[in-house]
């Protein structure tokens, strides 16, 4: 069934599945080139998935030079979004500042820094001392340097799903919130519909931007996309005494503990290693110990910070930990744009103009043949070093 009032299309140019941040923003940028009856499907609410689950975070600051210029080119779309789109995001320009401790990580960062710099990324290698006064929560045992970008920063993903949204809807594509694809048509090698419960919709051609649930969807056209669902964990903290509002999104990258400001508390996060891959949302203490030791070595001030809530939402893993953004080898008029390894929000205003330029059949502003799901197949794969 589709949302109450709404009648299903009977056809469409193009149809994407997910209402995330990257599917909102490639059906946005679709519409606004012009292509016609734009559809775009999500079982829940618009943004109701990853995407309102994030940390916020956005950043130029990775180690593969096609995730840089995509992040560079979305920190543009967000610190201009207010004017753009007629939304408030919270965008938060403190930069984002990761914490060294090992000879090896900081050789690493140091040409990582290098190459930000050849792309236009302002990042750079800063003191113990420095990273200090900038996030002064941090404690400076065993750091041995830490890099720093002035233009990151972090905003409110729920807000940037709206602006969205409402812009994709003036430009003319059809939003089906509630409204859950269940199958993909494909004869003679080629999408000719999209099945919902609603009904199915003509069309040739599909984008699959369903984030964690990208390997099901694509399972339904033929297609491999080697994407796994991974939780991860996020807690609030109740108001933290004297803390800066311009303190920096901040990462202790030995043990990827991090946190920034959320309003007069602390938003903070860890991978877990033990985590194994699921679908699961339920929240954990599981992870609670390790959590403690990382706050207790680098943060010691919020060992007696409460708690004020948190959530569960899903990484979608690929391999390598890079993106999947291409067009199927097998199926015409497949497209895909999913597997971003925790980066998919911070990226998404940039993937959703590649997507358009693909449908199009135009030169996209970065060269995403590397991202195809086909470099699996061979010795292609592109590990990213720089994730959190």
């Amino acid at each position: 069934m589709t949302a109450p009032g709404r009648r299903l299309p009977s056809s469409a140019s193009v149809v994407v599945i997910g209402g995330g941040v990257v599917g909102l923003s490639s059906a946005h940028s679709l519409a606004r080139a012009g292509v016609r009856d734009v559809v775009l499907l999500d079982r829940g609410a618009l943004g109701s998935g990853s995407t309102s689950r994030a940390a916020g975070g956005v950043r130029a600051q990775f180690s593969d030079p096609v995730n840089i210029t995509l992040g560079a080119r979305s920190l543009e779309t967000f610190r201009d979004f207010a004017s753009l789109f007629g939304q408030e995001i919270d965008f938060r320009q403190v930069g984002y500042l990761f914490l060294l401790s090992t000879p090896e990580a900081v050789a690493a960062f140091e040409a990582n820094v290098a190459l930000q710099n050849e792309l236009g990324v302002p990042s750079r290698m800063i003191s113990v001392a420095e990273a200090e006064r900038l996030s002064p929560l941090t404690d400076p045992g065993g750091l041995l340097g830490a890099a720093y970008s002035p233009t990151d920063g972090h905003c409110t993903p729920e807000s940037v799903v709206l602006g969205y949204a409402s812009a994709a809807r003036r430009a003319g594509a059809t939003l089906l919130p509630h409204c859950a694809a269940t199958a993909i048509d494909v004869r003679d090698g080629r999408v000719v519909g999209v099945r919902t419960g609603a009904g199915t919709i003509r069309t040739d051609a599909v984008v699959c931007a369903a984030g964690p649930w990208s390997a099901e969807v694509a399972a339904w056209a033929g297609v491999d996309l080697p994407v796994t669902p991974l939780r991860r964990q996020i807690l609030v903290t109740e108001p933290v005494p004297g803390l800066d509002p311009r303190t920096p999104f901040t990462i202790d990258f030995e043990t990827s503990f991090y946190f920034h400001a959320e309003g007069e508390g602390l938003l903070l996060g860890m991978s877990d290693p033990d985590e194994t891959p699921g679908f699961r949302l339920t929240r954990s203490d599981a992870w609670l110990p390790r959590l403690g030791e990382a706050i207790e070595r680098r943060a010691p001030a919020l060992a007696g910070v409460g708690i004020a809530g948190g959530w569960a939402g899903l990484y979608e893993m690929t391999p390598d930990h890079n993106a999947l953004i291409g067009r199927a080898d097998t199926v015409e008029g497949f497209l895909y744009a999913t597997g971003f390894s925790g980066h998919g929000f911070l990226m998404g205003p940039a993937v959703g103009e590649v997507v358009r330029d693909l449908h199009l059949g135009e030169e996209p502003f970065v060269d995403v043949t590397g991202l195809s799901a086909a470099r699996f197949a061979g010795a292609d794969a592109r590990p990213e070093l720089n994730i959190v």
